[in-house]
């Protein structure tokens, strides 16, 4: 029998994003909600108890709503908003940062799907500070306008839009981004980094990049070495690549429509940045959110992914 699994917030960007891979999937049934019942809490609640595992594809407060519907001991909800990332009793859900990682997951109830700018974040950062090579210190992001739900593509796709959309435009300014909290978190570092996102004008794609001066350091390593350790840390993991090239250009929607990460150390041994590049719809959204069901189920972890 095929695995029971319900989507709460079906009809926004990651719901979507996850219909379409569940469509795919073959191991699992999808239980559906009739479009004049998607705002009756009774039949949200039958649905999300008779589900092996619920999706949570909601804003902060109706998420944290949501979770108090489950009663049955045995649904994993796996929670795509920011409400559970850095809360006590969730389980973060990267489990290529370590084998604990992923065997909490495994045996976890209730998993904070990571935020898309802090998957490329953590992927780089968390090496680092776990190898005692340095804690980074700050980070610049490029994300294509998905990420902003369907308001923001409203607005990136509307033929009347105002001429600063052509442009790359900078946001959180404040140093208030609602990443930052699990990106510290998670990490370890003792301070969240100076945190750049900005948003362009393509539709999904993720660059995420960390500068480094190596004469911060705390261990000196080349070039040539941290891309070998780098290497070693993530072998084995079929959706995470640390690749060994020198190049000239690197675009943010490199390997958009896939599951996958790839993290670039470009630069020399005096000055480095590494990049995690990925689509913010799939390693950082629907993709991760797949993954961590597959484990929990016992599934192949790249089932339904590409």
């Amino acid at each position: 029998m095929p695995y029971k699994v319900y989507i709460d917030g079906q009809a926004g960007t990651t719901g979507l994003q996850l219909q379409e891979k569940l469509s795919h999937h073959g191991g699992v049934e999808l239980l559906l909600i009739a479009e004049e019942k998607r705002k009756d809490e009774d039949e949200r609640k039958r649905l999300m108890n008779l589900a092996d595992v619920v999706f949570l594809c909601l804003p902060d407060a109706a998420a944290k709503e949501a979770v108090k519907l489950v009663e049955n001991p045995n649904t994993c909800i796996i929670d795509a908003s920011t409400a559970h990332r850095t809360a006590e009793g969730w389980t973060y859900g990267f489990p290529e940062l370590s084998p604990a990682h992923r065997e909490a997951i495994i045996h976890s109830k209730r998993i904070a799907n990571p935020g898309c700018h802090a998957t490329g974040f953590i992927a780089a950062a968390y090496p680092l500070v776990h190898l005692g090579i340095v804690a980074p210190f700050t980070a610049h992001s490029l994300t294509g306008y998905s990420g902003g739900g369907k308001s923001m593509i409203a607005e990136y796709e509307a033929e009347e839009r105002s001429y600063q959309f052509d442009s790359p435009r900078q946001y959180g300014l404040s140093q208030m981004h609602k990443h930052l909290p699990e990106m510290q978190h998670v990490t370890g570092i003792t301070q969240p980094p100076v945190f750049m996102p900005i948003v362009c004008d393509f539709y999904s794609g993720m660059a995420t990049c960390i500068p480094l001066h190596t004469n911060l350091f705390q261990k000196k390593v080349t070039k040539a070495e941290l891309v070998a350790m780098l290497q070693d840390y993530y072998k084995g993991h079929p959706l995470i690549s640390v690749e060994d090239t020198d190049v000239g250009f690197l675009a943010a929607n490199e390997i958009r429509n896939t599951n996958k990460l790839k993290l670039y150390i470009e630069g020399n041994d005096e000055r480095m940045t590494l990049i995690s590049v990925f689509d913010n719809l799939g390693k950082g959204a629907s993709g991760a959110a797949v993954q961590n069901m597959n484990l929990v189920l016992g599934l192949p972890e790249t089932t339904g992914l590409i």
